[in-house]
């Protein structure tokens, strides 16, 4: 087996050493990176003998997207194929490949899966959308464990790990040693360090709002928004989440906002004529979104990207980072012994939103293995809310030998994609030179594949060339995560989709006017459950009346989904204050505590 690298256009040159192998009885596999998308990786696996197996093992290295819960995220698709496909796109067959499809629960194979989960901290649970075995920890600090999919498990929608820990939010420091057999002053052969940095963010901080701000929003309205947000019953379809969660964003923006919408599919429309897009928040809707993307541009529009699968609904996960403090005047110090550097492998970090994390590699050179002292420590300095913050973490510099070398990888696979997009934004001859290279020296040295490396094995030996025609032997997928395609009737829920109309909440955020405030008419008496004569007193303020009306139906029954309308509910009570003379606090309590069926605490008003 061996491992070898081209530069110049594509893979032709892999395609044809892959083909003469096959050609000449041998058998082999090649494994490249989707032109389309570098999250989606083709195998092609050539020369097996009728009735023969094949066994490939992959190691399959990524970071664990945080959720709004603390939890990690690991999703293993059921689907990658068919990927919506734009009008007149030519996509490669990694990407493209139109595959049959049968319903849920139908599809001829299954899925076993065993998780062996480890972490600094000690490991609180993991769950998952899909049945698991009990938790089995490994070691008494509980920092160790192993989790398995319950026997016989269809591999019929997308399987996600949650894995929830303690400390959660405090930094970590992590080194990892090198590669025994590698040569040091290579990354691979010195020692690297991770940095974890996940900010908690006080309750206090979170109901700060920054005044102003402008914001542009990107809904995706091609073909791949019809499909539902999740396989169960009721599910609602994508873009019809998308439009009642961008009706939530647009009630919560304070006054002296300004705000445009793009929509894009096989074309894009603004609101507006002009936008220009300083930082950008994306969301991945439903099983199958493709996860480079959505990290892809928030990544590059220094936000942070959030996946909505499942059951979960869109709206609590949506809010408006931008009108929140974030961590700003981040510096990252490290103290090391003389005779050692520390070389960054990540970007440095600008700003840290509520619910991000930050991870940073750095290699470290120099004669590490020969010191004497085996300790240092990295200082981390921030502002949080015009508060400066400060953590110091200590790690030791000669950690026990890991043959995993998870975290060198991980380093490898940022650098790598920095330099890709360096070499992507550069035109003509403002390339860099050498860029190329570096990319495809770091590639072969790490194991990590890239836009310009493949990985090709050939078994050598004598041969027979395989004779007679190739059948070809459709495997089907879940009909229900067809993306792009319409599902037929007969497989659709007769559950009423939820929309403004018949989910109250929605209801109401929908009646809420731009400035912040409610008026009396049948809608709100009918989200309220009240008939309109009794919403209607004769109060000298009918509109300050309306929404007071409106905030304490908000705090007396939707208190569990509090995170969707805070923003909307602090630009209300703005709006109330801002309302001189109008109206009599002591009358409004007066009138509300007749009016409505439960006690109101002093400090609701």
């Amino acid at each position: 087996m061996f491992f070898t690298t081209l530069l110049e256009e594509t893979f032709r040159v892999f395609g044809e050493l892959y083909d003469d192998a096959l050609s000449s009885g041998q058998q082999a596999f090649l494994l490249e990176e989707s032109n389309e998308s570098p999250d989606v990786f083709k195998l092609s696996v050539g020369s097996l003998p009728p009735g023969e197996k094949a066994s490939i093992s992959l190691d399959y290295v990524t970071e664990l997207a945080v959720q709004a819960d603390d939890g990690l995220r690991l999703c293993l698709p059921a689907v990658l194929n068919p990927r919506y496909k734009p009008q007149g796109k030519n996509m490669d067959s990694a990407a493209g490949t139109q595959v049959s499809s049968v319903p849920a629960g139908s599809v001829p194979y299954s899925l076993s899966l065993r998780a062996h989960v480890t972490s600094p901290h000690p490991i609180s649970k993991v769950e998952s959308n899909c049945p698991l075995e009990p938790l089995n920890y490994l070691n008494t600090e509980k920092t160790q464990a192993t989790v398995s999919l319950a026997a016989g498990h269809k591999f019929d929608r997308d399987v996600e790990l949650l894995v929830y820990y303690q400390d959660a939010h405090k930094p970590t420091a992590i080194v990892e040693a090198p590669q025994t057999s590698a040569k040091p002053g290579t990354l691979m052969g010195d020692p690297v360090v991770m940095l974890s940095l996940y900010p908690e963010f006080p309750k206090d901080v979170m109901s700060l709002m920054i005044g102003h701000g402008e914001f542009i929003f990107v809904v995706d309205r091609s073909g791949s928004m019809d499909s539902p947000i999740h396989s169960g019953p009721g599910a609602q379809n994508r873009i019809g989440s998308a439009r009642d969660t961008l009706l939530l964003l647009l009630k919560s923006l304070p006054m002296g906002c300004y705000f445009n919408i793009i929509g894009f599919g096989s074309s894009h429309e603004m609101f507006f004529p002009w936008a220009q897009l300083q930082l950008l928040f994306s969301f991945g809707i439903g099983e199958g979104a493709s996860s480079a993307l959505i990290s892809g541009m928030a990544k590059q529009g220094g936000g942070h990207a959030q996946f909505i699968t499942g059951q979960d609904r869109m709206q609590p996960k949506v809010r408006l980072f931008a009108l929140q403090p974030a961590v700003v005047d981040i510096s990252v110090n490290w103290n090391v012994p003389k005779g050692v550097s520390v070389t960054p492998l990540s970007p440095p970090i600008r700003v840290v939103f509520q619910g991000q994390r930050a991870l940073l590699y750095a290699q470290l050179t120099g004669e590490v293995m020969a010191l004497t002292t085996t300790d240092g420590s990295v200082t981390v300095k921030y502002s949080l809310a015009e508060k400066p913050v400060e953590n110091q973490l200590s790690f030791s510099l000669k950690p026990a030998v890991d043959t995993g070398l998870t975290v060198h990888r991980l380093g490898a696979q940022t650098l790598i994609r920095s330099l890709e997009m360096e070499e992507r934004e550069r035109d003509g001859d403002e390339k860099k030179e050498g860029v190329k290279e570096k990319v495809v020296e770091l590639s072969i040295q790490s194991g990590v594949i890239s836009a310009f490396t493949a990985f090709i094995a050939v078994q050598k030996g004598v041969g027979k060339a395989v004779q007679g025609p190739l059948l070809h032997r459709q495997v089907p997928t879940p009909i229900f995560l067809t993306i792009g395609c319409p599902i037929p009737s007969e497989l659709q829920s007769p559950v009423p989709l939820p929309t403004p109309e018949n989910e109250p909440l929605l209801q109401l955020i929908s009646l809420q006017k731009a400035s912040g405030s409610w008026i009396l008419d049948p809608a709100l008496a009918e989200v309220l459950g009240k008939p309109q004569e009794d919403v209607a007193k004769p109060m000298p303020a009918q509109e300050v009346w309306a929404t007071v009306l409106a905030l304490v139906w908000l705090y007396g029954f939707k208190m569990e989904a509090q995170e969707e309308w805070q923003f909307l509910a602090i630009k209300a009570v703005s709006w109330i204050k801002a309302q001189k003379g109008s109206y009599s606090r002591l009358m409004v309590k007066s009138e509300l505590v007749t009016f409505l069926p439960y006690k109101i605490c002093p400090g609701q008003l």
